[in-house]
């Protein structure tokens, strides 16, 4: 009987854990996941993030850390920090590449076996949030880790979509892909909704706008939020800064602020 128990869970002190995914790619979804992270922590929360997009890890990227290297502890992997009060910690495996441009060419089951060991063998410690940053689609990466996550504390998904039509559908299937997996959509993000100029503020919608919110409603999801394009947003993750702290009067700043309050909420509302 023993033997059908897990000798130990790097997990045991995470209290809430959320999926960030997506159909599509290149629709913000490790930006999304990295602004959530800093919102977490200007609120005072503990966040992890743990990056499966094996293919593209762009996360070290963006907290500026790409050059750490993965330590091991008698627990396994620990995740590498963004700062000196740990509040934010990190695991990808950008970390365990030998060179930056190394391309993971690998079949599913090694991916597969990686995502376990993630799940598995990283002493995260206590944490408030554990951000899951996910490539696009709904295939094996996305089943091994959903069911790898599954015993654990697994809040909900976060659904990031771009306001276009081909988004919103590949965004649609994901939304079929949650359903037969049996997850909670915590509601859709609408990323990259209107350019706001810098000059003179006016919001340009170059991609269309309301097809995430359109989405939510039929769906019958919350919709989180929509979050412009914002120069001062792509430049901080491009140089690795915190662009919640840096660029308070930016117009993303209250569509992210707004969005990390709204799962705030839903976590307080599961609560009670």
């Amino acid at each position: 009987f023993l033997s059908f128990l897990p000798e130990r869970s790097n997990l045991t002190g995470v209290r809430h854990i959320l999926l960030v995914l997506s159909g599509k790619g290149g629709v913000g979804k490790s930006t999304i996941s990295t602004e959530l992270a800093l919102s977490l922590r200007h609120s005072g929360k503990k966040v992890g993030i743990l990056d499966v997009d094996l293919c593209g890890p762009s996360i070290p990227r963006m907290f500026r850390v790409q050059d750490n290297a993965v330590h091991q502890c008698n627990s396994g992997w620990v995740p590498v920090f963004v700062d000196q009060d740990k509040s934010i910690s990190l695991m990808s495996i950008g970390f365990l590449l030998e060179k930056p441009d190394d391309a993971v060419v690998w079949r599913g089951p090694k991916k597969n076996a990686l995502i376990k060991q993630f799940v598995a063998d990283v002493a995260w410690g206590d944490l408030d949030f554990l951000i899951v940053d996910t490539p696009p689609g709904t295939s094996d990466e996305h089943i091994s880790t959903v069911e790898a996550l599954r015993p654990y504390k697994l809040h909900g998904v976060i659904l990031v979509t771009t306001p276009q039509a081909v988004s919103v559908g590949d965004v649609r299937r994901e939304l079929t892909f949650c359903k037969k997996m049996g997850l909670h959509i915590l509601g859709i993000v609408e990323n990259m909704s209107g350019f706001v100029c810098p000059h003179c503020s006016e919001c340009t919608n170059i991609f269309s706008k309301g097809g995430g919110e359109e989405l939510a409603k039929h769906a019958g999801v919350p919709f989180l939020g929509c979050v412009p394009l914002d120069p001062q947003l792509s430049q901080s993750l491009e140089e690795g800064r915190d662009f919640i702290q840096e660029f308070p009067k930016s117009s993303a700043f209250p569509a992210l602020a707004c969005i990390a309050q709204r799962i705030l909420d839903s976590m307080s509302q599961q609560s009670s």
